[in-house]
C-alpha cells in the first residue's frame, strides 16, 4: 500500500504575516493528527521584501498566546512551487489573481484555492485581511480567521486526499 501524501504552500503578499501564520497553525494541526512525514507544510510571498525575515513579531505573539509556534523564515514564491505542492493557499482575492497569473499551466491553476474557502461558516470569496498596517486586535482577528479555515483546510484533506496518520 502505497502513503499518500499532500504538500500545502500558503502564501500572502510579503510572507511575515498571514501565510506563515496560516503554515504554523496548519503545521500543528497536521502534527495533532499524527499527519507529520505526509503532509508537507510550507508558505511564501508574492513579493521578496521581507526575504530571509521571521515571521512578523505581532503575528509571532499573538500564535504563541494560543499555543502555536511560527517557525518560517520569508521567502518568495517561485514557479517551482507550482510543481512542488499540490495546493497553494491564497490569503486574499488579489493573491489568488497574482498566483493566477504566475501560474505556468492551466493544472497549476486548479492548485490555487482561497484559505477562508475551507471555513465550513465563512461565505464563499472571503478573505483574511491583512493585519500589517493594523493594530494588535487586527493581529487576533486574522489569527482566528487563519484557525479556523486551517482545521477546515485539513479535515477536507484528510478527506479528499484520503490521508491516514502513519501508525
Amino acid at each position: 500500500m502505497s502513503i499518500r501524501k499532500l504538500s500545502v504552500c500558503f502564501v500572502c503578499l510579503g510572507n511575515i504575516c498571514r501565510s506563515p501564520t496560516a503554515e504554523g497553525v496548519f503545521a500543528k494541526l497536521v502534527a495533532d493528527a499524527n499527519l507529520r512525514g505526509i503532509v508537507r507544510v510550507d508558505s511564501a510571498g508574492l513579493g521578496a521584501w521581507h526575504k530571509g525575515e521571521r515571521a512578523d513579531k505581532r503575528a509571532r505573539a499573538v500564535a504563541e498566546n494560543h499555543g502555536y509556534e511560527l517557525h518560517s523564515v520569508a521567502r518568495q514564491l517561485t514557479e517551482a512551487d507550482f510543481a512542488t505542492h499540490d495546493l497553494l493557499i491564497a490569503m486574499d482575492q488579489g493573491n489568488v489573481n497574482e498566483l493566477e497569473a504566475w501560474a505556468p499551466d492551466p493544472a497549476a491553476k486548479l492548485k490555487i484555492k482561497l484559505l477562508r474557502d475551507f471555513d465550513p461558516d465563512s461565505p464563499k470569496g472571503a478573505e483574511v485581511p491583512d493585519p500589517y498596517y493594523g493594530r494588535a486586535e487586527d493581529f487576533e482577528r486574522m489569527f482566528s480567521l487563519v484557525e479556523i479555515a486551517c482545521q477546515g483546510l485539513l479535515d477536507h484533506a484528510i478527506e479528499r486526499y484520503r490521508l491516514e496518520p502513519l501508525s
